[in-house]
């Protein structure tokens, strides 16, 4: 794997070396055992992944995007979040089965992977049977990623970004996009194709493939074009997109960033939708009404990350 227990991290692309076996701490935040946040059925995915019961959620504390828009920013910061074992992790993912959940959803899990990957392993051999989901910024290394092969059925990864100045700007990543293609290939390399079944919903489950999603952004329509224009020429119906018009103001982008402190137009987004139509875009889920609230951010309250009779 990209890391050892006894040995410098190289799992993302900042590629920052921290050994994290002796508790250093790279550009993610991480150390060795994984921290989580919360853990629970979440009903504010796409309709194939939330279904009418939920998606599994785990989200993962840390992040090496760290994005400055970013609607979960204190956890990416690792500012909430409790340190488990693999074995509670395991647990996790059998526990969100039984109360229902389609698929266990590993919300921001790149950092966590050599746990992860025990821990899935763990799990399977114990019952559980419902689709795994890698839910990712998109920032991912192949390599790393295909250390999952056999193990995620959906990947669910953002492509926020085409062009390099934004990609510094907002998540001091001006590689972003050529990273994020790398990654998208694999991640189509494994899942070979869509796979939907009906559960009886308005709305048929994914079972396997990827869904990539992308965040219009306030002044952002031409690098979106851009997205939605790379995706579908490279990935036809392969693939499904995600647009997203929901993108919300949080307070870090003040000052700094002002040009991200409103919301995106309703023009803005239908220009974008009408782009992608044109393209020939068909598989693809959009936004309609006012997406726009601070609802769609959980409570990072720690839920579901401890056994119940160790809850506080």
């Amino acid at each position: 794997m990209n890391v050892n227990r006894q040995g410098a991290c190289h799992l993302c692309p900042r590629e920052c070396g921290a050994d994290r076996s002796k508790g250093e701490r790279g550009y993610c935040g991480a150390g060795e055992e994984p921290i989580v946040a919360r853990a629970a059925l979440h009903m504010w995915e796409e309709p194939c992944i939330s279904g009418s019961r939920g998606s599994g959620a785990v989200f993962f504390s840390g992040c090496q995007l760290r994005c400055v828009y970013c609607q979960n920013h204190d956890i990416a910061l690792m500012r909430g979040g409790t340190k488990i074992s693999t074995r509670r992790l395991a647990d996790i993912f059998l526990e969100l089965e039984e109360q229902g959940a389609h698929n266990i959803n590993l919300v921001t899990p790149t950092h966590f992977i050599h746990s992860i990957k025990e821990a899935l392993v763990l799990a399977k051999s114990e019952g559980l049977g419902i689709p795994i989901v890698f839910n990712t910024g998109g920032y991912d290394k192949a390599g790393t990623l295909r250390e999952l092969d056999g193990l995620v059925d959906i990947y669910l990864p953002d492509m926020k970004y085409h062009g390099r100045e934004a990609a510094k700007r907002y998540s001091n990543a001006p590689d972003y996009f050529e990273v994020a293609a790398r990654a998208l290939q694999e991640m189509v390399r494994q899942t070979e194709g869509l796979l939907f079944e009906d559960d009886g919903s308005e709305d048929g489950l994914m079972k396997r493939g990827v869904i990539v999603r992308h965040l219009l952004l306030p002044g952002g329509l031409e690098d979106s074009k851009a997205v939605v224009r790379y995706l579908y020429e490279t990935y036809g119906d392969r693939i499904y997109m995600s647009l997203l018009n929901q993108y919300t103001p949080m307070p870090q982008v003040r000052d700094r960033f002002p040009e991200l402190e409103r919301t995106v137009s309703e023009e803005e987004y239908d220009e974008l939708v009408d782009y992608a139509i044109e393209l020939g875009v068909t598989n693809c889920f959009i936004q309609e009404g006012e997406a726009i609230s601070e609802s769609f951010i959980p409570q990072f309250d720690g839920y579901g990350v401890l056994p119940v009779d160790k809850e506080d």
